[in-house]
This record gives C-alpha cells, sequence and structure tokens, in this order.
C-alpha cells in the first residue's frame, strides 16, 4: 500500500502566493515585504516591493516563521498579549521571533497538513493580513484543485 504524503510547498508554489500577494498589495497601494516559509519553517522565498519599509523585514519573515510553527493566523494572539491576557510575553519565544502581529497566515492542504506561511508587512496589521490573504488563498486554490501536486 502506498504512503499518502502531505503536498509540499515548492519555490513555484512560493512564487504563485508572492504574485497574488503582490498584485493585493499594488491593487491597495501598500508596498510590502513578502515572506514565505515551508512547513519546517525555513524561508523559501523573500520579495521586498519597492517602497516597502526596510524595517518590516525581518517581520515580515517572523511573521510567516509564527504562523507555520503555530499553525495559526497572526492576528489570532490580538486579545492574549496584553498586560494579564493568556499570551502576555510570548513574543520573547522562540528568539524573540514569536510574532503576534497580523499579517501572517499559514499556508494548508484541504486535509489541514500545514505547508508553510506567508508573511507581510509594511502596512498597518489589517492591511498585511489582507495581503498575505490573497497570497494564501492563491495556493490553497492550487491544492484544492491538484491534490496530488507538488505545489
Amino acid at each position: 500500500m502506498a504512503t499518502k504524503f502531505p503536498p509540499i510547498l515548492t519555490l513555484q508554489g512560493a512564487r504563485e502566493a508572492v504574485i497574488a500577494a503582490t498584485h493585493r498589495a499594488i491593487e491597495i497601494g501598500i508596498p510590502m515585504n513578502i515572506a514565505i516559509v515551508d512547513a519546517n519553517l525555513h524561508l523559501l522565498l523573500f520579495e521586498r516591493m519597492e517602497g516597502a519599509k526596510i524595517t518590516s523585514i525581518d517581520i515580515a519573515i517572523n511573521k510567516a516563521f509564527t504562523a507555520a510553527g503555530h499553525r495559526v493566523p497572526t492576528s489570532v494572539y490580538k486579545e492574549a498579549v496584553w498586560p494579564g491576557g493568556a499570551a502576555f510575553g510570548i513574543w520573547n519565544s522562540n528568539g524573540g521571533r514569536f510574532t503576534t502581529i497580523a499579517g501572517g497566515c499559514p499556508i494548508v492542504d484541504v486535509h489541514g497538513n500545514v505547508l508553510g506561511a506567508i508573511g507581510c508587512s509594511t502596512g498597518t496589521p489589517a492591511e498585511d493580513e489582507d495581503v498575505a490573504t490573497r497570497g494564501k488563498e492563491a495556493i490553497e486554490r492550487v491544492v484544492r484543485i491538484g491534490s496530488k501536486a507538488k505545489l
């Protein structure tokens, strides 16, 4: 009996996510830093649009790292990280890489396996999440269409 493996997020798949995210960033008029990590939290692709904030480079990468590692969008931590919140101080974990600012979204296959994540930064948290969501959705559409394909 053949073993079934989840799809793998490839460089080509990461490019598709970046293209979709870039188009959305252009639509809303906010240049972005866009990072894609694989399921092992390693940087697969990074793009800095002209005019994106240099100080947001690490933030975009860390948003992707956090979303893939915790398997949830970084926006879920908004209320929990305030003093007294259940996750207060969590940003100190993982060598300071854990990010609680919206803009990181896991990329998930049809079975719920996290294939990686996208992180975007330069705009407001809502703008960053909007752009990241567009990139994530582009890949997830491909996963639904061709479940045996490498992405």
